[in-house]
């Protein structure tokens, strides 16, 4: 097969924790040897693009900040084109909150004034941040959550996402949320699709999660490879609506699908 571009997960993809999963550098660097596009596509909200690309250069990846979509930027630039004047009331990490400063969007402390409600990854989730959401969100306004990822790899193994906060807090206002953005949303792919600059169906799509990565790159007409350093492993392949063109131990091996 011949791909013009290619999209890689972070998270368990190309690295767990601080570390790079074997192969994964060298990889990138012949992918562009290739000519193909790149996007490195991320549900992780808590940084922004010069974030990611610092940390990749310290993993010996090069990327441009054009070349990062996360979960963080798709959110910011849906509440900017539909709650810039609302003030918002966020659960979430200090990195979500300062992408949201530099869009200008109006944040708030007190769950009374709350126009919007969004929810992330937050590492100092506790009952008082139910008891505050509960507060912000129980009057209807609109609920936000920026990626469904309930478990997240880490070095030490998996650990709560964005999704399990979220799911809590849908749990104490007894309503899902109005929108959840990240991979598999579709506010996710137009991004996707204006960042890569190569159409979509001759696009791999390479990740480790079924319902989030696999499921965006069938959503946005992409070829998909799951790769088992991460979240979902063959076990779970086979028992849902999402399944893979192709299985990989790793990213070291998305080469084998240009062959």
């Amino acid at each position: 097969m011949h791909f013009e571009g290619v999209v890689l997960d972070l998270d368990g993809t190309v690295y767990r924790g601080g570390e790079p999963i074997p192969g994964a550098p060298e990889t990138v660097g012949r992918l562009r040897e290739r000519g193909c596009s790149l996007l490195f596509c991320s549900n992780n909200p808590t940084k922004d693009r010069a974030a990611y690309v610092e940390r990749l250069a310290g993993m010996g990846i090069t990327a441009t900040a054009d070349e990062v979509l996360s979960a963080g930027t798709v959110t910011t630039q849906y509440l900017r084109d539909h709650h810039a004047d609302d003030r918002l009331y966020v659960v979430g990490a200090s990195g979500l909150r300062e992408q949201f400063a530099a869009a200008d969007l109006h944040t708030t402390d007190d769950p009374e004034a709350c126009e919007a409600l969004v929810v992330s990854f937050y590492r100092g989730f506790d009952y008082d941040s139910i008891a505050d959401a509960y507060d912000a969100g129980r009057d209807g306004c609109p609920f936000i959550g920026t990626d469904p990822d309930v478990l997240i790899p880490t070095a030490d193994g998996m650990a709560p996402g964005s999704g399990a906060m979220i799911r809590a807090v849908a749990g104490v206002l007894e309503r899902d949320p109005d929108h959840v953005l990240g991979k598999p949303a579709p506010e996710t792919v137009g991004m996707a699709r204006e960042a890569i600059g190569v159409p979509l169906d001759r696009c791999l799509m390479v990740g480790d999660r079924l319902d989030t990565d696999i499921a965006f790159g069938e959503r946005a007409g992409m070829t998909t490879a799951l790769v088992r350093t991460g979240v979902d492993g063959d076990g779970a392949v086979g028992g849902g609506d999402v399944t893979p063109d192709h299985v990989l131990d790793s990213v070291a091996d998305v080469e084998r699908l240009f062959d």
